[in-house]
């Protein structure tokens, strides 16, 4: 059987892959997207006034990285976890003069008002999340039925059939 020519690379393809990788668990996950919507949201406040939209903007990355970098074994945390995260990260931008009941509802109010960018990263994680899911039982599909075939045909070659399919 002839080898199929190699196909080139695309450069976004090699750049993509030169990023890191890392394997977060669960806890990982939501720390990781906690800490990150924290700080961002500490910058939106200082540099932006504590613009909405950019910290929405912001929101939709760090959502897909947490789905991108979460452990195959813990794929289902990371559309949990973001949404806690934008809840985190609301905090210094969402206002409330007083107390500490001031500051909660301000970001009770804060999470009813931008409910849009909340389901939309919530969305690009579950996505992710989903089709990385689904990529990994097909691969694990084809292991198997590849090692089934491979059992087969050893028994067949075992017995002294020639030919493996019976």
């Amino acid at each position: 059987m002839a080898a199929r020519p190699a196909r080139p690379v695309p450069p976004v393809v090699l750049a993509l892959r030169r990023l890191p990788n890392p394997r977060l668990t669960g806890l990982g996950s939501g720390l990781f997207a906690s800490a990150v919507m924290l700080v961002l949201g500490g910058l939106d406040r200082l540099l932006f006034g504590g613009s909405p939209v950019v910290y929405g903007l912001l929101f939709l990355p760090v959502s897909a990285l947490t789905a991108l970098w979460a452990r195959p074994a813990d794929l289902v945390t990371a559309p949990i976890a973001v949404p806690i995260a934008f809840a985190v990260g609301l905090v210094p931008i969402a206002g409330g003069a007083g107390g500490f009941g001031s500051r909660v509802m301000a970001v009770v109010t804060a999470l009813a008002v931008h409910a849009g960018w909340l389901y939309g990263g919530t969305l690009v994680a579950g996505v992710i999340a989903t089709v990385r899911k689904v990529r990994l039982m097909a691969r694990r599909r084809a292991l198997q039925t590849a090692a089934q075939a491979a059992a087969q045909r050893a028994a067949a070659t075992r017995r002294g059939s020639p030919d493996p399919v019976e």
